[in-house]
């Protein structure tokens, strides 16, 4: 201890009487020096004591406070397989935000069994349906699809998005990696393996939703990761008054889920070699698309048909934080470019007055941009905080061992899961709950950040 003591003693003498000009690291060095020999000078005080008492802000990422949540957590899973309440459906995009926790408390059996019922809902086409309902649950609202291989159940799609295929392979690739169970490949739907039924569902994205002016596929105009385009209606189906175009979120899913495909699907060499390739292709597009260089940032939309947004609107301003940390998830950044990234998250949130990092984007798109009145700013997917999403970018903090930065943005998300004895679908800036009161999603992505933070011990 005194020689600790002496070193640091000496350390600090040789910082404060520096010649050198002082800027802002060097200032924020001799405060922690200063902190440390203050801390040393009291009695009874000791290091860890004082890494405490340094900590002392980050009240729920805690030991206690986590353990309580991933209870919760497990809890919540374990009653079922929808969204939450509210939600009659399994969405195969939420389910693939849970699965792993489902298969850590569920029986292995139910999952593997609503996981066939999307290929059982598979269309001609390859297309993978966002989720499906019993019949007497579905509302009369929307077009719904129908599947001899299951009665009296219900589809539906929001065609705008184009994640239901990616979200299925990547929720495959996750029971599989978790339970070791790779039967699951082998098993047929309407006479073909499920390893078959996922490349046609990835083929028809390459078919159907791929760009070959910029080797990328689209969608319709959302914002971020959202499921609502801004013309008339629902905006939830592509029309003629659609906006098409590219954005990060769903390309990263896209890199994501061939990965995924490559790693649990036994492919030949020449499907090995193909899905290589369209991987290497869309990774260097978005590169040359969709990162702006200067900015450090993606840009929001690719416009293959002009954009749906006024003249007067810098859309090229508004920071995308959901798949930014699915662009993170999908290695598309250096560990330097993600911190620099949690950085302007962070700014944004101060900036937006606003709670956490599941901010969905910054600044927002303005009022009566988009037709649905749920969309207005600040709500719901146009500025609202998804923990959801925030969640995720907590993982990858953790993945590229930016602790420190993964315990802060935790920390909230925390908070307000115990104040509000639940996981909410969406807050408000001013952190109101909002949506489902039991959203699955949250609770997934909260029990794989902690897990992850657990195994950094």
């Amino acid at each position: 201890m005194k020689i600790k003591l002496m070193s640091i003693c000496l350390y600090i003498y040789n910082l404060f009487n520096s010649n050198q000009i002082i800027d802002y690291n060097i200032l924020m060095n001799k405060n922690i020096a200063l902190a440390a020999l203050i801390t040393l000078a009291l009695p009874g005080i000791t290091f860890a004591q004082e890494t405490t008492a340094t900590a002392k802000t980050l009240q729920n990422a805690q030991p206690e406070v986590m353990d309580k949540v991933k209870t919760m957590a497990e809890e919540l899973i374990k009653k079922g397989f929808t969204a939450g309440d509210g939600y009659g459906e399994v969405w195969i995009r939420d389910l693939n935000t849970f699965i792993e926790l489902s298969c850590k408390v569920n029986d292995k059996s139910q999952i593997r069994k609503h996981l066939i019922t999307f290929f059982q809902f598979q269309q001609p086409d390859g297309s993978i349906l966002d989720g499906y309902i019993p019949s007497e649950k579905a509302g009369s609202e929307g077009k719904f699809y129908k599947s001899d291989l299951v009665p009296g159940f219900l589809g539906h799609k929001n065609t705008v998005e184009t994640d239901q295929e990616t979200s299925l392979i990547q929720a495959i690739a996750k029971y599989i990696r978790v339970t070791g169970d790779k039967t699951i490949l082998n098993d047929k739907v309407a006479g073909l393996t499920v390893k078959r039924q996922m490349e046609r569902a990835m083929d028809f994205l390459m078919k159907e939703r791929f760009n070959e002016k910029y080797g990328l596929i689209w969608g319709a105009t959302t914002a971020d990761w959202g499921d609502v385009q801004p013309e008339q209606g629902w905006g939830v189906v592509i029309d003629e008054n659609t906006h098409r175009a590219i954005d990060i979120y769903d390309n990263a899913m896209f890199l994501i889920a061939i990965e995924d495909f490559m790693a649990v699907g036994d492919l030949s060499a020449g499907q090995t070699q193909k899905w290589k390739g369209i991987y290497k292709n869309v990774r260097q597009n978005i590169n040359k698309y969709l990162w702006d260089e200067k900015a450090q940032k993606y840009i929001p939309h690719v416009y293959l048909n002009g954009s749906p947004f006024p003249a007067s609107f810098d859309e090229s301003k508004v920071y995308y934080h959901g798949g930014t940390a699915v662009a993170i998830e999908a290695g598309l950044l250096t560990k330097q470019q993600v911190k620099e990234a949690y950085k302007k998250m962070q700014q944004n949130v101060k900036d937006a007055n606003a709670a956490t990092i599941g901010l969905t984007l910054y600044p927002v798109y303005p009022a009566g941009t988009f037709q649905n009145k749920v969309m207005g700013p600040y709500s719901y997917q146009n500025g609202g905080d998804w923990t959801w999403f925030g969640g995720r970018m907590v993982t990858q903090l953790i993945r590229y061992n930016l602790l420190a930065e993964a315990k802060e943005a935790l920390d909230p998300m925390l908070a307000r899961v115990i104040s509000n004895n639940g996981f909410y679908e969406w807050y408000t800036p001013d952190n109101k709950p909002k949506g489902s009161s039991s959203f699955r999603g949250e609770a997934g992505v909260l029990w794989t950040a902690i897990t992850e933070l657990e195994k950094k011990k």
